[in-house]
């Protein structure tokens, strides 16, 4: 089966293809020469996911699904969340958006967060389907660890005393909120393939 994943983020693309396994195969937008922006201009995680999806599915006619993740911080009444990516500024430097996330913290004592993850499925179903992954965690004081990316340096999952960026690929893809919603697309996509 030939899904493409709109994105173009190679950690995201290696993460989907670890989760999905040999029977799946999937494809980035590159690989469908598609180039231009795709519309986030929604203000949910699911408006943009869907947004996205549906853009790629009409114009380049291939199913295809999308993710669009955030993190939320508790104490920050959920920022940065859809924002997450250009939270420091248009630019998306993951260096500045952990910068600014550690700054609105300081001196806060609650440091729960959560990563959640949409995924929207179009073109193998009459409507649109969602998958979500949520997991839990805190907020480091600094960042730690060189794996991952994005704010992966600062998150702790709930039950772990690493960051993301201290665990491995395949550490990460047991727990993270994409490997959970990837998790459910899979599940999806093989019972589907089955009854077909």
């Amino acid at each position: 089966m030939k899904l493409c994943f709109a994105t173009n983020n190679a950690h995201k693309l290696s993460e989907a293809r670890h989760v999905a396994g040999p029977h799946i195969d999937i494809v980035s937008l590159q690989e469908i020469n598609c180039f231009e922006e795709l519309p986030e201009t929604t203000n949910t995680l699911e408006g943009n996911s869907l947004q996205k999806a549906e853009y790629v599915y009409t114009h380049y006619h291939l199913p295809c699904f999308s993710d669009d993740t955030g993190l939320e911080v508790e104490a920050l009444h959920g920022e940065p969340g859809v924002d997450s990516a250009h939270y420091a500024g248009p630019q998306r430097s993951a260096e500045e958006n952990i910068g600014l996330l550690l700054q609105k913290l300081e001196g806060k004592t609650n440091r729960a967060a959560q990563f959640r993850t949409v995924i929207t499925l179009i073109g193998l179903t009459q409507e649109p389907l969602l998958f979500e992954g949520i997991v839990k965690g805190t907020i480091t004081l600094a960042k730690r660890g060189t794996s991952g990316f994005g704010y992966d340096p600062v998150f702790v999952p709930e039950g772990h005393t690493v960051t993301f960026a201290e665990m491995t690929m395949s550490e990460k893809n047991t727990l993270s909120h994409r490997a959970r919603a990837l998790q459910k697309l899979q599940a999806f996509l093989q019972n589907h393939s089955a009854g077909r």
